[in-house]
Formats: C-alpha cells, structure tokens, sequence
C-alpha cells in the first residue's frame, strides 16, 4: 500500500467534515469555529482521498490540528498526515502541534499518545458548556458521558 499526501479538495473537506461532525462548525474553546482552518492536506490511496487533516495557526507560534478523520481507518493515513504536518511545521519553525478531543474518544486518546503526544490540559465540563453553542453536540458515546476538552500537545523542538 503507497499513500501520498496532497492538498484538499474544498468540496472533499466540506463533504468529510459534515459527514464526521454534523457541519464544518466546531464548538470548542468556548466558541464556533470553522473546522476547515487555514490549511487542509487529505491522504490519497489510488488516487482516492481516505483521510483528512485541517489545522489552523494558532497566533501564538503552533499550530491547532482541527479535525483528522480517517475514512478507511488502520490504512496509516492518519499516522501519515500527522509526519507530514510535523514536518510541514518544522521548516516553517513551528514547535507546537496540539489539538482538543474529548474525554470519551479513547480512540483518539490513545492514538495520539502512541504517536508522542502528550495529554497537557483538563477544561472541565468545556463540552457541556459547547452545548448552549452547538446543540447536536452528543450527550454520550459508547456509554461514556461526553463533558470534558482534553489537550494534546507535540513538541518540536
């Protein structure tokens, strides 16, 4: 299997993100955002797109991963647009990487942890407050209460 790294279609990052989370608005940091940022990168296999990555700078010298969503989960598309905004950040002299998931993505959380980063922040009850912004946003997942924003953090220096 070969993936190549590419830009986005527009259409594929709108399409992929509603599918994933209801619409292109996330409600995180106490606010709406537009979860297409300032840059996106999808992973192609065939020629087709299996995986998306949206980051935007943050204004304080890193980069926010906004959204990963993986279509064809256990391809290593992922793992792949993850190396390539490492990369990406580190000949631009970005340090930080760092995105917001929530407590129930275990997935997510574990994932991200065997790829380096490091959980660096609890904002307690930041999902529940998101709600008044963002009705849809589930009560629970798999059983699991969805409350919390956790942060992850990828240092590059």
């Amino acid at each position: 299997m070969s993936l190549s790294i590419g830009p986005a279609d527009p259409a594929f990052v709108r399409e992929t993100l509603t599918d994933a989370f209801g619409s292109t608005m996330m409600a995180i940091h106490g606010a709406l955002i537009d979860a297409r940022g300032d840059g996106a990168a999808a992973a192609y296999r065939d020629g087709y797109p299996i995986a998306l990555l949206t980051y935007r700078d943050d204004g304080a010298g890193g980069w926010e991963v906004l959204s990963l969503v993986s279509i064809v989960p256990g391809a290593g598309a992922g793992t792949a647009l993850l190396d390539w905004l490492a990369a990406e950040a580190h000949s631009q002299a970005v340090h930080r990487l760092w995105l917001i998931t929530t407590n129930e993505n275990i997935n997510a959380l574990a994932f991200y942890q065997r790829r380096g980063w490091n959980l660096t922040r609890l904002d307690e009850d930041a999902v529940t407050r998101a709600r008044s912004l963002k009705p849809t946003i589930p009560l629970e997942s798999g059983g699991i209460p969805i409350r919390h924003e956790l942060e992850l953090e990828l240092n590059l220096r």
